[in-house]
């Protein structure tokens, strides 16, 4: 037979079921109306009663033939009364029923054993560092600048001014830096660039330059770069300007971090 409209979803029927706390007496409330005793099949101490012998059922009074103790156990299940739903009723599923990413198990269902399950679906490592005080920066060569102090580091995988990928954690990474040099004269250049395993050579396109606007001026200088990471890289930031003379790099200014991509 056709329908007019959306079809009827398919539904999962239970029969409703309901525990009595029992005391000495014949009569008892159920949760549903019923029309007689024949729209529930009751039970005490696990033995089913007979309708109209055992007891009687009218709206949603319950009277028994002989009173209860408050030793016995009773219930009843509501032969006229059934709970649909499109939803499967709570545990009627087991993982045989159930596809899911990974490895299946009674914590990792539509988790699974993939990246964003490992890195608890959060950007993991995660970090970010700045300098304990300010630090001299000397003319003309590139210097690493001393992160010392950590605002969060979620793996302690930053140590010793530099952050290591560690076992299990290599992929992609978005990395930021950014410092403040002071007292640069007009036109004077700034740069600040990544790091990695010691050499500017693999991250060239990381470098961020910037020039000053005025004699003996502060000139703030950022970079951003993503890379892809295998385990023990390590990374760190340098700092290079050419005023001629030593300045400095403001630690209020200054700032490392980074995260894993979750892919």
């Amino acid at each position: 037979m056709a329908y007019i409209g959306t079809p009827p979803s398919n539904a999962f029927t239970s029969l409703l079921k309901q525990d009595f706390s029992t005391s000495a007496t014949t009569g008892y409330t159920l949760d549903h109306a019923v029309n007689n005793a024949n729209d529930i099949a009751l039970f005490i101490n696990f033995v089913r009663q007979e309708p109209t012998a055992g007891y009687a059922a009218s709206g949603t009074t319950l009277t028994l033939t002989s009173a209860t103790a408050s030793s016995d156990d009773m219930y009843c299940v509501y032969l006229g009364q059934a709970l649909q739903t499109v939803n499967p009723p709570n545990a009627s599923v087991g993982l045989s029923q159930l596809t899911a990413t990974g490895t299946k198990d009674a914590t990792t269902f539509l988790r699974g054993d993939n990246t964003f399950a490992s890195a608890g679906g959060a950007n993991t490592p995660n970090f970010s560092v700045t300098l304990a005080s300010n630090q001299t920066i000397p003319t003309g060569t590139w210097t690493k600048l001393s992160f010392a102090t950590e605002f969060f580091d979620s793996d302690n995988a930053f140590a010793s001014n530099k952050f290591t990928v560690a076992s299990g954690k290599s992929g992609k990474y978005f990395f930021g830096y950014t410092t403040r040099i002071t007292n640069l004269d007009d036109g004077e250049n700034v740069s600040i660039k990544l790091y990695k395993n010691g050499s500017a050579a693999d991250v060239e396109r990381s470098m961020g330059s910037n020039f000053s606007s005025a004699t003996n001026a502060g000139t703030n200088v950022s970079g951003f770069y993503m890379i892809n990471t295998s385990v023990n890289d390590y990374y760190e930031v340098y700092v290079y300007h050419g005023e001629g003379a030593d300045q400095t790099a403001e630690a209020a200014a200054s700032v490392f971090f980074g995260y894993k991509i979750i892919e």
